[in-house]
């Protein structure tokens, strides 16, 4: 489950996931819908290997994040799927997507950055929490 949540000139990302590694997965989703309106239209074309080291769960989130932004704003992909795996240090994952396409895809929101702003990863009954800020 992942959705958006206002705050003031920014936009925040919220998602629950039973573990760690599905948690980085449905925020990535979460990042798609906050920068395209029918972000179920993107499709599976082309898959892309990612690779981050790091231990601390926030500062991983946010490299995450910014790994994924960073690809559509140099390489005009658009990922849809994630296959991810977060251990104690660092995480790899499968991305999947396709270039962006502005006669196929509409954009919601520019999102310039990820925050560090309320930046968390939570463990709670039941599974995990992340909240995150970007910049649009």
């Amino acid at each position: 489950m992942h959705e958006l949540f206002e705050h003031t000139a920014d936009l925040g990302l919220r998602a629950t996931a039973p573990t760690l590694s599905l948690l980085f997965a449905e925020m990535a989703k979460c990042l798609l819908s906050a920068m395209v309106e029918e972000s179920d239209g993107v499709r599976p074309a082309q898959n892309v290997q990612l690779e981050l080291t790091g231990s601390d769960r926030e500062f991983l989130l946010f490299d995450w994040l910014k790994e994924l932004l960073l690809r559509f704003e140099t390489d005009h992909m658009l990922f849809a799927a994630f296959d991810v795996i977060v251990t104690a240090d660092g995480l790899t994952a499968t991305a999947t997507g396709e270039p962006y396409n502005p006669e196929r895809h509409t954009l919601a929101h520019e999102v310039k950055a990820i925050t560090y702003h309320e930046l968390k990863v939570t463990e709670h009954a039941g599974g995990w929490l992340a909240e995150v800020i970007v910049d649009i």
